[in-house]
């Protein structure tokens, strides 16, 4: 038996070293992380899904619930009884000083002696409003979070249905051309022609106020461009060689299309998505803003936004928590869209 060199395996290269395929996601994701804004961007958001997914498990105040007393209490960290108190006596001091006295009215006393008595026997006195309240009494952290979990719940079936509907319209127009192509591309185009706002505002109009027709009207016309993107993939790809193997083979359209031409515009298609979710997030917020959108009690960020703005100038945290809220999650959305873009992008390969 002869000694010699060590035969090259299929996982070594020429100088004998192991090689590891690496998946178009392993690589996506390697990439990514080196995105140092979408990196950070991707935590923001994985971190807000938590929060709203365990908003009932947390520690917090039913998002319903109603204190008169503690209407329009500003953010602290001590209790509520104490934050009443001094808002109170602060308001009196404003109104004596504006009528020209130094001492309460008995009405004043009577008032503040009954928040010292509600402060020892009241056990709602001893919340912590960290956000502050309403001009109802609701605590401003348990309505963001749970407005948050509403607003994204919506931008996230806009945007799985926005998916399914256009990589099916766009794969099979793209797949079949011809008259199928033309048609369907067509009564895309017609739908493109028609103000897409009016439309939703319209289907609210008429079908009524409730999330579910809110689902359904941002849902039903917000497919339109990944058609177009994915049509435009798919016809690039058709005629390639493993497509004409696997027709060759005998597979016919729809296992060509779902298992060859679908998986490989998925790169394009997670993109799209990450993109389109702030987008369908503005479109809630904007209808919740002109009142066509989630009804009481129940509250979007966008709703929190609108009743926020009638109090600007005297309650300021009712407008500036959801609004901040709202802004940094749109952001990191924004931020990490690109980033998965960049990532799953094979020209970026040498940017990033």
């Amino acid at each position: 038996m002869t000694v010699g060199k060590k035969k090259k395996t299929a996982g070594t290269n020429e100088f004998n070293q192991e090689m590891r395929s690496v998946s178009l996601t392993a690589d996506a994701w390697r990439r990514l992380r080196k995105n140092k804004m979408a990196y950070i961007s991707f935590w923001v958001v994985l971190c807000y899904m938590i929060i709203a997914l365990l908003a009932p498990l947390l520690p917090l105040h039913p998002y319903e619930h109603q204190n008169v007393n503690h209407a329009n209490l500003p953010p602290s960290l001590r209790q509520a009884g104490e934050v009443e108190l001094d808002a109170r006596k602060a308001y009196f001091a404003k109104v004596m000083e504006k009528e020209g006295r130094s001492a309460y009215t008995e009405k004043e006393q009577a008032e503040l002696d009954s928040i010292l008595e509600r402060n020892k026997t009241d056990p709602e006195q001893k919340f912590h409003y960290v956000f502050g309240t309403d001009s109802l009494g609701r605590d401003m952290l348990s309505r963001t979070i749970y407005g948050g979990r509403i607003s994204m719940l919506i931008g996230l079936i806009g945007t799985v249905t926005a998916l399914c509907i256009g990589i099916i319209v766009g794969s099979v127009a793209g797949y079949a051309g011809g008259i199928t192509d033309t048609f369907l591309m067509r009564f895309v185009d017609i739908m493109y022609g028609l103000p897409y706002m009016l439309m939703v505002i319209i289907m609210m109009a008429i079908l009524g106020k409730s999330t579910a027709i809110l689902f359904v009207a941002i849902a039903l016309v917000s497919w339109l461009t990944i058609a177009r993107v994915v049509r435009g993939q798919v016809m690039s790809l058709k005629n390639t060689e493993y497509v004409l193997a696997a027709r060759s083979m005998g597979a016919g359209p729809a296992h060509i299309i779902f298992r060859h031409l679908i998986p490989n515009t998925l790169g394009i298609i997670i993109a799209y998505a990450a993109l389109s979710l702030p987008e369908f997030i503005m479109s809630e917020s904007f209808l919740s803003f002109l009142g066509l959108g989630v009804s009481a009690p129940l509250a979007s960020w966008g709703s929190l936004i609108s009743d926020g703005v009638q109090g600007l100038g005297l309650y300021p945290w009712c407008l500036l928590v959801p609004a901040i809220t709202m802004t940094v999650f749109l952001f990191a959305m924004n931020f990490l869209g690109d980033g998965v873009r960049d990532a799953f992008d094979p020209q970026s390969k040498n940017r990033i």
